[in-house]
């Protein structure tokens, strides 16, 4: 029988760097804390063969990439709008979601825990980096992260997946080959911000809070990017995000939206709260991405339990 507190020794302290692994696999933050809760239990029911042949966590790796693979069995890809190979949109036509497509998530990083344990579990969670990778085939996927990401040996990658190093190997050289250099630059992570990009975030959120579009217009990139699943259009440039954000927002004066700042992928990010009355209730969680100093992608994620899995609150 399996003692308890054995398991939890060898095997607490990697939740958070597991998530991280998940999430990356699965394009999903909620499916990503759902797939982690089976890869416990299987490595659970196991940990009485665990033999020491591998280390504790080349052992977990494996597991929890093979139960990622089978999640994804008959799945598509979860994408971005930006993803879709579409035009960008024009903001003045009505949008309409598309609900029957599973869109890509961000990743709250409240839910990998203490900071201080999970710096390396954030490291290259970043939302352009992420959604490149959905467009990957499973197994693709999986020998990219593990190679490049984690930095598992071709022999500890082949043997967590039951292939060759040969396979493994042609399997990362077409990943890469995919990835290439169209793979969207991520952005600044929230703790090595600027101080002027500490401003243009702050001023980001005022414009909102104070329905000030042209405050909105100016702190954006010239060609910025906008995009808002499960919404499949997607939108180029400050003025035309400032006319979306017109005719298509619910807010209508001042004091209807309210922000909290926060982090998402390792990036800075804001809760979004709509007056609902008395109070504000959760709306939509902004990512946004900073390169070089500009604000060039915003996207804004629907999914209000996203808010929970950030830690912040269900009403203003």
């Amino acid at each position: 029988m399996t003692d308890d507190r054995d398991f939890e020794a060898a095997t607490g302290g990697m939740r958070a760097e597991l998530l991280a692994h998940c999430y990356r696999m699965l394009g999903s933050a909620t499916d990503a804390e759902d797939v982690l809760q089976d890869v416990y239990l299987r490595a659970w029911q196991a940990f009485h063969r665990f033999e020491g042949r591998s280390s504790v966590r080349t052992w977990m790796y494996r597991i929890a990439t093979n139960t990622c693979i089978t999640a994804l069995d008959g799945r598509a890809r979860r994408p971005l709008p930006t993803g879709l190979g579409t035009e960008s949109s024009d903001p003045r036509v009505p949008v309409v979601a598309d609900t029957e497509r599973l869109w890509m998530q961000p990743l709250p990083d409240a839910a990998l825990g203490d900071p201080a344990d999970a710096v390396a579990a954030r490291e290259n969670v970043g939302l352009a980096m992420v959604a490149a990778m959905q467009d990957l085939p499973a197994s693709q996927r999986a020998v990219l992260i593990l190679r490049d990401v984690l930095a598992f040996s071709a022999a500890e990658t082949a043997g967590m997946l039951d292939v060759t190093v040969a396979s493994a190997n042609s399997a990362l050289s077409r990943a890469r080959k995919t990835i290439g250099d169209g793979a969207v630059r991520d952005g600044r992570r929230a703790v090595e911000l600027t101080d002027h990009e500490r401003e243009v975030f702050a001023e980001f959120c005022r414009a909102f809070e104070d329905h000030d579009i042209d405050g909105l217009v100016q702190v954006l990139a010239a060609d910025a990017v906008w995009e808002m699943p499960p919404f499949p259009g997607w939108y180029r440039g400050a003025a035309e995000i400032g006319v979306l954000t017109l005719t298509q927002c619910p807010a209508k004066a001042a004091g209807d939206i309210k922000m909290v700042p926060t982090t998402c992928n390792g990036q800075p990010a804001a809760g979004m709260y709509m007056r609902d009355g008395d109070v504000w209730l959760p709306f939509q969680l902004d990512v946004l991405t900073f390169v070089d100093g500009e604000l060039v992608h915003v996207g804004a994620f629907f999914e209000t339990e996203l808010f929970a899995m950030a830690g912040l609150p269900e009403r203003l």
